[in-house]
């Protein structure tokens, strides 16, 4: 994984080299955009402009109200998402990232590749755009989706794309996942994709896992909101795949970094441009919780300071206790001074969050297998992810409260336990999708409201639409406020 990333921004070095001082005499020719980009270029680079949202703004952003992370008295960064104080300029960058970076490059790789009867590359363009696709919702609601990367004069000339309904835009993701992967069905064995991939090497298999996990997912978000829908979509997802096609334990969809400079984790590389400045330290929400239970993973995503991990109650960085604060792990890329964050991936879809999306769908009915048994192995997965082991595992699974699985309780004493188990696993690695989830089901119901909020006894439940939009999309369909809850988001 590392060489893929080294051949994939040696590459890119050469291409930009390539295009020398005589180019910009070749008025015919637009300077800015790379005249003939093959799909072995445009799959990494937006592979890791991905990672590189998913890495940064979206983790940060997720792990703060997920309550994971809060702001270092010693420090002031992140001071405004403690106070729920965003501004629309606080998005410009993850959502030109998103847009203007990775979906454009990967409408261009399928149009690319199609030409050249490269349909796997498709395959995969198709699964990562309405992997996109879902961040952008998940984060803004409402967004462009049939009207989006349409700007080139080739394209259709569309400046100012309209929003699309998130009702819509999920019926989208799902007709572009279901694209992608009828297309990996017929050209499994036809123009293999090669170690430019950088988040699974051109295995397949791996991308229809992936495919299929995507999907559970966006039908289990639709639970709430229309769960007749996601009933159906999910045991037609399983009756097509035999219930046994999902990414299991060790199958992590990510990307992997090195300690060279410019080959480093973002979030890594964020904290180095700001001067190595300790923002991040542990939130006493989610570490409180996990002492109290006995999960060792805590050791594992924090540091340890006078022999145990030590949070600050959420938002209260007017405290003067920092220097007995324990820092996000270098396993997550929070630890500023440590070098080894460098190397942290940044995870996209994980086995973990894959065994409980398939414990949730058993536990509704929804899908086949033991709901216990999925539950377990999600654990599993997340203990032997970060280190720890099987018997570790077993050990909590044995006798902790969050740990023990209510096999016999009610439907919504299991989705508790399931997604706050999940809210566990994801500490710091996967913060935005963690603090989505909780928006869509309300768990963990332990959150305490930031001690310096400005808007009172209230959460954040969606991303400001960037200062870009509103100043420059003539069919901008006007701001919202951070309390404004999406479409798919219908828990008190």
């Amino acid at each position: 994984m590392k060489q893929r990333i080294i051949s994939t921004i040696a590459v890119a070095s050469l291409l930009m080299a390539s295009s020398g001082c005589r180019k910009y005499l070749d008025v015919n020719q637009n300077p800015n955009i790379a005249q003939n980009v093959t799909p072995e270029l445009l799959l990494p680079s937006a592979q890791i402009q991905i990672a590189s949202a998913v890495g940064v703004d979206m983790q940060i952003n997720g792990s703060f109200w997920a309550q994971y992370w809060t702001q270092s008295p010693n420090a002031s960064q992140y001071r405004y998402l403690e106070q729920y104080a965003t501004t629309a300029s606080n998005y410009d960058r993850v959502w030109g990232l998103l847009y203007n970076g990775a979906l454009a490059d990967l409408r261009r790789l399928e149009v690319t590749a199609r030409e050249a009867n490269r349909n796997q590359y498709v395959a995969v363009a198709k699964l990562l755009e309405a992997y996109t696709f879902q961040l952008l919702t998940d984060g803004w609601g409402d967004i462009p989706v049939a009207e989006a990367i349409q700007g080139l004069p080739g394209d259709g000339g569309i400046v100012s794309p309209r929003y699309d309904p998130q009702s819509v835009v999920y019926d989208s993701i799902i007709s572009i996942i279901n694209q992608g992967l009828t297309i990996i069905n017929e050209t499994r064995d036809q123009h293999f994709i090669g170690t430019e991939d950088v988040i699974y090497g051109g295995d397949m298999d791996l991308w229809e896992r992936f495919g299929n996990t995507l999907l559970l997912r966006v039908y289990l978000r639709l639970s709430e909101r229309d769960p007749g829908k996601a009933q159906t979509g999910i045991q037609q997802l399983y009756a097509r795949t035999g219930g046994n096609m999902f990414l299991d334990n060790g199958e992590d969809a990510q990307v992997n970094y090195i300690s060279t400079a410019g080959n480093q984790n973002p979030l890594y590389a964020e904290m180095v441009a700001l001067r190595r400045t300790q923002n991040l330290v542990a939130s006493a929400t989610v570490v409180d919780t996990m002492l109290a239970n006995n999960d060792p993973r805590v050791f594992e995503f924090f540091t340890i300071v006078s022999g145990t991990v030590r949070g600050l109650q959420q938002g209260n960085f007017n405290s003067t206790t920092a220097g007995t604060l324990s820092t996000p792990s270098a396993l997550v890329a929070g630890q500023a001074t440590n070098a080894a964050s460098a190397e942290a991936p940044v995870k996209l879809l994980t086995g973990y969050e894959s065994l409980f999306l398939q414990a949730e769908a058993a536990a509704r009915n929804w899908g086949t297998g033991s709901d216990e048994d999925l539950f377990e192995q999600g654990i599993v997965a997340s203990f032997e992810t970060y280190g720890l082991t099987t018997a570790e595992a077993q050990t909590y699974t044995d006798s902790s409260y969050w740990g023990v699985y209510p096999a016999g309780g009610s439907l919504e004493e299991k989705i508790r336990h399931i997604i706050t188990q999940k809210w566990f696993s994801m500490t710091g690695n996967q913060g935005f999708e963690a603090w989505t989830e909780w928006r869509r089901t309300g768990y963990p119901n332990i959150f305490t409201s930031s001690v310096t909020s400005i808007i009172g006894n209230v959460f954040p439940q969606r991303f400001l639409y960037p200062n870009t939009e509103v100043t420059r999309n003539a069919n901008f369909p006007g701001q919202t406020l951070i309390t404004e809850k999406v479409w798919w988001d219908v828990k008190d």
